[in-house]
């Protein structure tokens, strides 16, 4: 369709701009947006396209660009509002198929009243390949300089500078098109151990540089030496493998520059160094550096633990106490920190097992060094090993990273394993092999570490009938076992209820930033008269809601009921003349007893919430973990607690 069959125009200005755009070299189209019609196609559109003019002219626009109407209405809008428009989001597909990545660009033109865009179109495949060719181009051309420079030096050399060749520090040969050796100097002779007169007329690549390090060969196809001159660029090459005449490999690093004759390539010249001892020290140094970042880890971890034991501790700098218990306690701690010996210390939970561990450390001659503590109750079966003796990057599945277990990080010092009994079975006997030849492997390495620990364990078990039920090993049950310690529980010890009170108010109140109430002797009494089967743990945690909770600076202590009733049934003498005395020993069922009804009580007053702030855990002051796997001992379902919770 001519122009004029849409708005007739001068035939003269029509004739001259399709002259204009016919003679256009770019792909381009003449459109009248108003009727969606492409009135004017030149030559190189129909090429790029795959259409014929008279195909092109018989398209509107729109069809061209199926799907693609709202592009074409704003990239026409855009070209008349702005004068100018481009776009790489107009996709075409040619009648064969193939897609094809265009730019359009448009600019308005206005014909006798009616607007017109002339649409250059642009190959994108085509411009990136205009590009690449221009790239390579600049590239050869600074090729050629570089080449041309290597030429000059190389017939210097040959022709007036044999002297300055001879002196050179750096090992110097050349080679013809066919890798045929055509000089050597001398200190390539020194370096090599071959003389010019072994190397030059032979296929050097053969005698030197044949296989790699490894011994896997070394094809002359794959020569950065042979292809500087087959493909005519200079190859640098940072660590390689030369051979000397003796066998014995070199490392070096060499330029290989490409030599030119009037134009053609004849061969090349290689200058080279021997990199050996600089490599060596390179290893030396990267292993040096490798030896401070384990170092570096290993105090970010020690540095992380210590953080996370001093949140831990509570504050309990002391042992706190006037019973012939604690005295005896302390006794045997004079007695046995001094030493190495294994110390087991035996005890219900919250008795202050782990303040005699810290007491005995302290009082060691490692006390420079840390104390380790592990909780074996809040590990999960399956990380056991990781974690007392660490693992390598890729041992099993999440292992991203090396880790340091516990032994190594306590090298040194003190090794604290509260809650022994836990310790799978299958562990033990490593565990055992460590304390006996204070050795061990991480998991995933075979290289084998020493250690220097000293080793402390608590449990509230009774591992003499876990060894008889065959739950832990006799003979781990002997080597833990050297000075065992015994903590007796507070109910066995009232006279250190008062310290304690006294103490945990004390240190509450300054942390709770709280006015301090007063401690009555009566209350003191009260106390003294319950049966704490929480221990010293649960003391603390009662005087701290009654801190909370003083009005006046008066204290009330809320104290279980059956707690006190047991405390009651234990201390009052009866007034039966014909009754027997009442027993003023647990048996270990009836401590078993009394730590379930505890957990029942605690899970009672937070309807069976064990995590958080106000979960069982926390009334209890154990770990949630530790307080979980408990649950899980005693059968107790927990969810029945909060089923029985009601709206008020």
């Amino acid at each position: 369709m001519r122009i004029s069959e849409i708005n007739p125009l001068p035939v003269m200005i029509e004739n001259l701009h399709l002259q204009a755009l016919l003679a256009h070299t770019h792909p381009t189209l003449l459109i009248h947006p108003k009727t969606d019609r492409i009135v004017f196609a030149n030559q190189a559109a129909a090429n790029l396209l795959g259409r014929s003019i008279e195909e092109l002219l018989a398209t509107s626009m729109s069809a061209l660009h199926k799907g693609q109407v709202p592009s074409l209405v704003v990239f026409s809008e855009a070209a008349f509002y702005h004068g100018f428009a481009w776009t790489r989001g107009l996709d075409l597909t040619r009648p064969d198929g193939t897609e094809l990545k265009l730019e359009h660009e448009a600019r308005p033109l206005i014909l006798d009243g009616e607007e017109y865009l002339t649409v250059t179109i642009s190959d994108l495949d085509a411009r990136h390949r205009r590009d690449v060719d221009s790239e390579a181009d600049d590239y050869l051309r600074e090729g050629i300089a570089e080449w041309r420079r290597a030429e000059r030096f190389f017939r210097e050399i040959e022709r007036e500078n044999q002297l300055i060749l001879g002196a050179a520090g750096e090992g110097i040969y050349g080679v013809n098109s066919d890798g045929i050796t055509t000089f050597v100097n001398p200190a390539a002779e020194r370096m090599l151990g071959w003389t010019a007169e072994e190397l030059v007329g032979r296929e050097i690549h053969s005698i030197i540089h044949h296989s790699h390090v490894n011994g896997d060969p070394y094809h002359a196809e794959q020569c950065p030496i042979y292809n500087a001159f087959r493909e005519g660029i200079v190859r640098r090459v940072d660590d390689e493998v030369f051979w000397r005449s003796d066998g014995k490999p070199i490392r070096v690093e060499y330029t290989s520059t490409p030599i030119r004759d009037h134009g053609l390539v004849i061969g090349a010249v290689i200058v080279f160094r021997d990199i050996t001892e600089r490599k060596i020290a390179e290893e030396k140094l990267h292993a040096a550096l490798a030896e401070v970042d384990r170092l570096r880890e290993r105090l970010e971890l020690e540095n992380a633990y210590l953080q996370e034991e001093i949140l831990s501790t509570n504050n309990h700098h002391e042992i706190i106490g006037q019973s012939d218990a604690i005295q005896g306690a302390l006794k045997q701690i004079d007695l046995v920190a001094p030493t190495d010996a294994n110390v087991l210390i035996t005890g219900e939970s919250g008795t202050g097992k782990e303040l005699i561990a810290r007491a005995i450390h302290q009082a060691s001659a490692r006390s420079d060094r840390v104390l380790v503590r592990v909780n074996c109750a809040a590990i999960p079966h399956e990380l056991f090993e990781s974690e007392f003796f660490g693992h390598v990057r890729g041992a099993f599945t999440g292992a991203v990273r090396d880790r340091v277990g516990r032994f190594e990080l306590a090298d040194g010092g003190t090794l604290f394993l509260d809650e022994v009994g836990e310790i799978p079975l299958e562990l033990q006997g490593k565990l055992l092999r460590v304390l006996q030849d204070q050795k061990f492997e991480r998991i995933g390495e075979e290289r084998t570490r020493e250690v220097n620990v000293r080793l402390i364990a608590a449990t509230n078990r009774d591992l003499k009938e876990e060894v008889g039920q065959g739950r832990f090993r006799e003979d781990l049950y002997f080597r833990l076992n050297v000075f065992p310690i015994e903590c007796r529980p507070l109910r066995e010890r009232p006279d250190d209820i008062p310290p304690l009170a006294s103490h945990f108010l004390r240190n509450i109140c300054q942390r709770l930033n709280i006015a301090q109430p007063t401690l009555t002797k009566g209350q003191v009494r009260t106390l003294q008269n319950y049966g704490w089967p929480g221990n010293a743990r649960e003391l603390e945690n009662v005087i701290e809601r009654a801190a909370i909770l003083a009005h006046d600076g008066k204290l009330h202590f809320d104290l279980p009921e059956q707690g006190a009733r047991d405390s009651r049934k234990l201390a009052a003498p009866t007034t039966e003349p014909d009754s027997k005395p009442e027993k003023t020993v647990l048996t270990r069922g009836e401590l078993r007893q009394t730590e379930y009804d505890n957990i029942i009580h605690a899970l009672t007053m937070t309807k069976g919430k064990v995590f958080g702030e106000n979960g069982a855990a926390a009334l209890l002051d154990i770990k949630p973990t530790t307080l979980a796997s408990r649950i899980k001992k005693f059968k107790i379902d927990r969810r029945s607690f909060a089923a029985n919770e009601t709206i008020d």
